[in-house]
């Protein structure tokens, strides 16, 4: 996101090709593999400069749930990760034996090759670098879709799309692989942003979950929010909000926070320390002191450990690296919004990073610890070792032809014409930090609850209602209420449905019918054929 410009030359080019997809994420580069693969053109026009979104993000980390059920193009690209670490020269920092065998997964699918899940941020961006190398693929970096007039739209179907320099794409099928659905919502395709009440899908664990703890990201012993403790009149601290809490179950327009996955690395050969950023101010972190001083130790407990001697460093605990609160408008936002909101995150996270290394506040044997850290001199060489790509965990979610819900995801209600699978935990993150009645802090909305077994993910959730659209695919910004996504955002969860949404591109093309009309049968036996696992 921080590469956009405004202000390019206009260059009012036409380029063609069967299918368009927009976006530079991991659905999006699978899915542009698979049209070729398919003997169909394709263009990518891509905001990103990098390739692969959060998996060459920083989310090395993969979360899988259950990994039989990942399967076609995702599965061959840990495949390749698996493949590049079994080679000697692929351990520059530490011996391979000396990571050992983390995140390998045995052969599961018919004697299927072997797979690694864990991995550096640069290994990930090469095999998105390779796919498209290998089969052609036409990408236009750094281009970014006019949301306010370059969507031409005729009887119900997507024309052309046009971006910012000028540049006019035409296909006969789109498909939206962004993290934002800006096409989607360009396109006139009806969608939700927030928190869907209890009431209005019948579930359980959407809406306000006051006093539900299912991490540890919440503060298990009283603090006050207040700048002078326990006085109210002192005013808030930072990043605490005075609105009330509504009821349990109630929807509301808050989303789940966002972070930037920082890679880190405590090898002093290849580390760059915490610098104090622009407009640091300590006080900004005063709760997160006395978070410490209340005897919070778990600072380490997610610097899970990839290969080389660095990390994938995710939010944990009360005060951490989510940036709770500060998002909301991030969805619906204009590209300059979005840009400070992104900007404001990593200066917050780095604020961050420098407090815990530095404050007196912080415990010495914390900020001892925190100094042998650092962000990695080989990864993100372009922009100083911080990540290309904030954590949008969440943000526009269309309301498709099919909703996923809880029930669906839970194993309550079945689910017909799969496209691809789920497993993990139904997983959202805190989306509020709120004054409790008894005048101490609390954090709210973050969810995790196991189903029980891998589930189907419909076809009818990847695409429009008929009468809004009938030639886009939104294979990321999917259709499901905010909690079932929680489980659905998985990066291999993306992957494997930017694969089946151009399989369904290619079929609806050759039969001349719009994506709520392709035979589904049909469509099953190609993406069976491809390796996709549909069903337990």
């Amino acid at each position: 996101m921080l590469g956009i410009t405004i202000s390019k030359a206009q260059n009012k080019k036409t380029y063609n090709a069967d299918v368009i997809v927009y976006g530079g994420t991991s659905g999006a580069i699978t899915a542009a593999v698979q049209v070729i693969k398919s003997g169909k053109t394709v263009l990518v026009v891509s905001p990103d400069k990098h390739l692969g979104g959060l998996s060459s993000g920083g989310l090395g980390f993969t979360d899988t749930g259950n990994k039989s059920v990942i399967g076609g193009l995702a599965r061959e690209f840990y495949h390749r990760v698996f493949m590049h670490y079994d080679k000697p020269e692929a351990w520059q920092w530490q011996k391979k034996e000396e990571y050992g065998n983390k995140g390998q997964g045995t052969p599961a699918m018919d004697g299927a090759d072997r797979t690694m899940w864990i991995f550096e941020p640069h290994v990930a961006e090469k095999v998105f670098e390779d796919f498209v190398k290998e089969n052609n693929v036409k990408i236009y970096r750094d281009e970014w879709l006019d949301r306010e007039k370059g969507l031409v739209k005729k009887d119900g179907k997507i024309v052309s799309i046009k971006t910012l320099s000028g540049k006019i794409f035409t296909g006969k099928m789109f498909i939206d692989a962004t993290y934002e659905g800006d096409l989607m919502a360009a396109a006139g395709v009806k969608y939700h942003v927030g928190r869907e009440a209890n009431s209005v899908y019948n579930e359980e664990w959407n809406g306000i979950q006051a006093e539900v703890f299912q991490h540890g990201h919440y503060f298990k012993k009283n603090v006050s929010p207040y700048k002078v403790e326990g006085d109210p009149k002192s005013g808030l601290l930072p990043y605490v909000t005075d609105e009330k809490i509504g009821k349990n179950g109630e929807g509301d327009n808050k989303i789940q926070a966002y972070c930037f996955r920082m890679c880190l690395s405590a090898n002093p050969d290849n580390r760059i320390p915490f610098v104090k950023p622009e407009g640091y101010d300590p006080a900004q972190y005063e709760l997160l002191a006395r978070v410490y001083k209340a005897g919070w130790t778990e600072t380490f407990d997610k610097y899970d450990p990839i290969p080389n001697k660095k990390t994938d460093t995710n939010n944990h605990g009360p005060f951490s690296t989510d940036f709770i609160g500060m998002n909301y408008d991030y969805p619906d936002a204009t590209y300059e919004r979005r840009k400070q909101i992104i900007k404001d995150h990593e200066l917050y996270q780095k604020g961050l990073m420098y407090y815990l290394s530095n404050d007196s506040n912080v415990p010495q044997d914390v900020r001892t610890e925190m100094n042998k850290w650092g962000l990695p001199k080989d990864e993100f060489k372009d922009n100083g070792g911080w990540p290309h790509q904030i954590y949008v965990r969440e943000a526009r979610r269309m309301i498709g032809q099919g909703v996923m819900t809880e029930n669906e995801t839970l194993g309550k209600k079945a689910v017909s014409q799969s496209v691809g699978m789920g497993s993990y935990s139904l997983d959202a993150h805190n989306a509020q930090r709120y004054v409790k009645a008894d005048g101490f802090v609390q954090n709210e909305g973050d969810i995790g609850v196991h189903p029980k077994t891998p589930y189907s993910i419909s076809y009818a959730s990847i695409i429009p209602k008929k009468e809004e659209c009938q030639n886009l695919f939104v294979p990321v910004c999917l259709s499901s209420s905010h909690i079932a996504y929680g489980s659905i955002r998985m990066e291999p969860v993306f992957m494997i449905l930017g694969q089946s949404a151009a399989s369904a591109a290619v079929q609806a093309i050759d039969r001349k019918v719009s994506v709520q009309d392709v035979d589904y049968e049909k469509l099953k036996e190609q993406l069976l054929k491809d390796k996709q696992r549909l069903e337990l």
